[in-house]
């Protein structure tokens, strides 16, 4: 399970969010095209509200074998550009329109909620994610979280110009082999090879996505 691990990652990304440098930036552009540091903040906090309503909820289909198969499935990860209807954030902006402050009390809270949902047993074996229209077993959809948690970290760390926090090895372990089997099955074994250890022979960028 990684219902503790996923606890200690989420406490790292809260810590960034309550940092003074995301409320003096909050207007600011992101590194992320079209979003500002505010609108990546409350993307990054959702993923606790996420967490929070979904892990209690009982599912209504057969799990995806794997936290793969949602990826593979999932619209966002093949949009061709920032206006296919699964890049909206039209959510982050009208959540970044109520301050800093909000985001923060939000994320707290939901956080808080999720500690004691799986504290208290209430967390559903498998779970269902409405937006996506299937259903996961709760270890591969708290991996699913874990990729956003750590991915919109850097982002929102390179976006204010502080340090992208360290997390645990047993929460971003599953996240980084996760990363490889994608960019694997996507590029090919020989690519993420040579991205992972010849630099001079990379021939063009790879991402799981």
């Amino acid at each position: 399970m990684l219902d503790d691990a996923f606890l200690a990652g989420a406490h790292i990304a809260l810590d960034l969010l309550s940092r003074d440098e995301v409320a003096a930036n909050w207007d600011a552009p992101s590194v992320l095209d079209r979003m500002t540091v505010g609108m990546l903040a409350c993307h990054l906090g959702r993923q606790f509200l996420r967490a929070e309503e979904i892990l209690p909820t009982p599912a209504t289909g057969e799990p995806l074998d794997e936290a793969d198969a949602h990826y593979r499935r999932a619209a966002w990860v093949t949009a061709s550009d920032l206006d296919d209807p699964s890049q909206d954030r039209s959510i982050d902006e009208t959540d970044a329109s109520l301050g800093v402050a909000a985001m923060r009390e939000r994320s707290r809270s939901a956080l808080d909620a999720v500690a004691s949902i799986l504290s208290q047993g209430e967390a559903r074996d498998i779970v269902t994610i409405p937006w996506q229209g299937w259903s996961l077993r709760r270890p591969d959809f708290l991996l699913t979280r874990s990729v956003e948690i750590v991915t919109h970290t850097d982002d929102l760390a390179r976006s204010i110009g502080v340090p992208t926090p360290d997390f645990p090895f047993e929460f971003y372990r599953p996240v980084a082999h996760l990363l490889v089997r994608l960019a694997t099955e996507r590029h090919g074994p020989a690519a993420v090879t040579s991205a992972l250890t010849r630099q001079e022979r990379m021939p063009k960028t790879i991402s799981a996505f």
